[in-house]
């Protein structure tokens, strides 16, 4: 096997366990919430279909450059 091609597999395998390890910790600091606080939370803050639109400012050529 060439050099090149083992080391393109070597690092697309570490990126992909990093990607995965990323993610479970993540997921793992995701406080959890029962029933009774996950309708508080709902009733405080409203569906994100609900909100105007108007007061949300397009900041997406600020985040690309």
């Amino acid at each position: 096997m060439e050099a090149q091609l083992l080391r393109q597999i070597i690092k697309d395998s570490i990126r992909e366990v990093l990607q995965e390890e990323r993610l479970s910790l993540f997921l793992a600091l995701i406080p959890f919430v029962n029933e009774k606080e996950m309708q508080e939370i709902e009733s405080k803050f409203p569906s994100p279909k609900d909100y105007n639109r108007d007061e949300f400012i397009d900041m997406t050529q600020w985040v690309k450059s």
